[in-house]
């Protein structure tokens, strides 16, 4: 993607990530009507939000399958592929995957998205970390031990107050900048700013995005 001026920093701004929020939510609830819908969730009534946004977005219902051992030790690159060509996001009613709900909240410390979640397994017990780790593919695992900004960690969710698992955005707007600044496959700007993030932070629980979502709206 290419940013703008406003997002070539790779942050956002609150009123931007509301701006990016609803283009990502519309893009995906259009060419991805076989899943689950993406929500925005309105915090504006709320007291004590002034510094963060008005609200967040939300998905639910969201099926992981636990892949395979063979899958789980093939050997693969380390490097985070860019899923821009042939990537599609595939859905599993198998029964012994588990359930996620995602959800994309703002930092207004380190001005980007961060992805906030949690899941539980088909008799609706949550499920710790360990197993979180087990639905993840091979090369997802070898990016959470080895990557310096990309890891798992347990924190108070900034709206429920309750502790929700969270990829750490140290880093995010570095990445976000840099892959700004190197591909020049699609359109960019701030409606386009979380399709591109979503893009490589999807890929660590294994969701990959349809190309249709890269293309900016006319």
């Amino acid at each position: 993607m290419v940013f703008d001026k406003e997002t070539c920093s790779g942050s956002l701004s609150s009123s931007d990530f509301r701006i990016a929020a609803n283009a990502f939510a519309e893009k995906w609830n259009k060419f991805n009507s076989g899943f689950p819908d993406w929500l925005w969730i309105d915090c504006s009534n709320r007291l004590g939000f002034v510094a963060r946004s008005d609200g967040y977005l939300s998905i639910q219902n969201v099926i992981l399958q636990t892949p395979f051992k063979e899958e789980r030790d093939e050997g693969t690159s380390d490097d985070i592929e860019e899923p821009f060509d042939d990537a599609t996001l595939v859905e599993s009613n198998d029964e012994d995957g588990h359930e996620y709900e995602f959800h994309i909240v703002y930092s207004p410390c380190y001005r980007v998205p961060v992805l906030y979640f949690r899941a539980h397994n088909n008799e609706g017990q949550p499920l710790n970390l360990d197993q979180i780790e087990k639905n993840l593919p091979t090369k997802s695992s070898k990016v959470l031990i080895e990557s310096k900004w990309t890891f798992i960690t347990l924190q108070e969710h900034p709206y429920l107050d309750r502790p929700w698992y969270t990829l750490h955005p140290c880093g995010t707007s570095d990445w976000m900048k840099l892959l700004g600044a190197t591909d020049n496959s699609t359109e960019g700007g701030i409606d386009q700013y979380l399709v591109s993030w979503f893009s490589v932070v999807g890929q660590v629980f294994g969701l990959e995005l349809p190309f249709e979502m890269f293309k900016r709206s006319s």
